[in-house]
């Protein structure tokens, strides 16, 4: 006779769980329901994933298997503290990058642990599982075990990271991502002033992410601040002088590139000295 497969409830129906919730699914976990404390949100997801929803903590089913939290890590402590005292029997998960595994601890929990995928989410962008690192916790060996062989079903690459360690991936992540990106937009601002549109930029966005596939980042980096170029460093700040954020930003991370372009130097140098 087969096992009834695993059943899981969502807490939170924001771009993770959207897109998470379609791979649990395809690794045959069925997704009993969708809890959010908007109704558009929750009814939305569930409609997709054709399970029921609710705004209520109180109405959350008691009984699955896992209950898997995606949502803000501000909201996270006071929802495991409502649903913890009805569903203690289940496993309890969060998605967080900076929230560490103690989050679950002081309520009773028997099974407790972290699924972190690696990775941006936007609506409507369908992304390859395949492609994506997701780190693991737990409270137990076993249960360690147990989530490494269900997130393989669908997740290329399944490795166990502390919660420290993921507190600090998760801040490069946001270097390497967010500020990225941020840095995207302001370049986008300076563009559309001059009436040039963004994509003129695509070419060199392309080959910058592309040579930290074959470079270091500090082998990559190129441009004025690398060799401190005061005659361009300074007329391009003249540039920004009438906003004073963006002046202070690129000030900054100029200073930042020239610093560890220097690092890279010295430690070039220092394989190639025999005194060493």
């Amino acid at each position: 006779m087969n096992a009834m497969p695993p059943t899981l409830v969502l807490i939170g129906a924001g771009r993770v769980a959207t897109h998470l919730a379609p791979a649990l699914q395809q690794a045959g976990i069925t997704v009993v329901q969708v809890y959010s404390r908007t109704e558009a949100s929750a009814s939305a997801l569930a409609s997709v994933l054709h399970t029921s929803h609710t705004t209520d903590p109180r109405c959350v089913v008691p009984d699955a298997d896992y209950y898997l939290f995606s949502v803000k890590d501000a909201v996270l402590p006071e929802l495991v503290t409502a649903l913890a005292p009805r569903c203690s029997r289940g496993c309890f998960l969060h998605t967080a990058g900076s929230m560490p595994l103690s989050v679950f601890e002081g309520h009773g929990l028997q099974r407790y642990g972290v699924l972190y995928p690696l990775q941006t989410f936007s609506q409507n962008r369908p992304l390859d599982w395949r492609q994506i690192p997701v780190f693991v916790e737990a409270s137990s060996p076993g249960l360690l075990d147990q989530l490494t062989r269900m997130v393989s079903l669908f997740a290329g690459r399944v490795l166990p990271l502390s919660s420290e360690s993921r507190r600090k991936l998760h801040l490069a992540a946001v270097f390497a991502c967010n500020f990225v990106n941020h840095c995207y937009a302001l370049a986008a601002g300076l563009l559309a002033e001059e009436q040039i549109p963004f994509e003129t930029l695509l070419p060199l966005i392309d080959e910058t992410a592309s040579k930290v596939h074959q470079l270091s980042p500090a082998e990559a980096q190129t441009g004025p601040a690398v060799r401190y170029d005061r005659n361009v460093l300074d007329a391009q700040m003249a540039q920004l002088a009438a906003d004073p954020l963006r002046h202070s930003l690129y000030e900054l991370m100029s200073r930042s590139i020239h610093e560890e372009a220097l690092k890279l130097q010295k430690t070039e140098s220092d394989k190639t000295d025999p005194t060493i």
